[in-house]
């Protein structure tokens, strides 16, 4: 059985996300041979184009992590209909210099949560178009847009709906069959 390696790109910055959240409820869901890796958003310095030639270390970081995953994770909140600009930014670096985009060729999958009832669908949306954009073959069907309410996840990171679990195990066991086809 192989390991496989997926980087975790969650959009959102705050100590308290709930997309932060839901990627480490869908850690849980995982089997013992795919392990999460989670990228550090935060202290990427916005992308300068007079910087990619020496590029900061934490972009550097980043791109290896790309670079060494065998699939990309994106969970993502909406953040004025589309996505965060933490995102953006990370995924301006991991393009970068030019001839050097670590996202292609990638396999990748979307989800988030939002008190919304249309939970994260158009910041999906974007985030689907710019990573296709880049060359990442990024999983389309079933699309997750789910909506948080109190309790959802509990602090243990379960998730406490049967219904919401089996949905999102089953898009999880997708997505990894998804990440398997296209590492071989």
């Amino acid at each position: 059985m192989s390991t496989y390696k997926i980087a975790v790109f969650v959009g959102s910055l705050r100590a308290a996300s709930i997309n932060l959240r839901l990627a480490h409820a869908l850690e849980k869901l995982l089997p013992e041979n795919v392990k999460f890796e989670y990228a550090s958003l935060g202290d990427v310095p916005l992308y300068n184009q007079d910087n990619e030639m020496s590029m900061p270390p934490s972009a550097a970081k980043l791109k290896e992590l790309i670079a060494n995953a065998d699939g990309l994770l994106f969970v993502t909140p909406e953040h004025n209909r589309s996505i965060p600009a933490a995102l953006k930014n990370a995924i301006d670096w991991g393009s970068r210099p030019w001839g050097k985009n670590s996202w292609v060729g990638k396999t990748g999958g979307i989800v988030g949560t939002s008190p919304s009832a249309a939970g994260t669908a158009m910041a999906q949306q974007h985030l689907r178009n710019i990573l296709a954009a880049e060359g990442v073959n990024v999983l389309t069907t079933p699309e997750v847009f789910l909506q948080t309410t109190e309790g959802l996840i509990d602090d243990q990171y379960t998730i406490t709906n049967e219904g919401t679990r089996k949905f999102l195990q089953g898009w999880l066991d997708l997505y990894l069959a998804w990440v398997a086809k296209h590492a071989a």
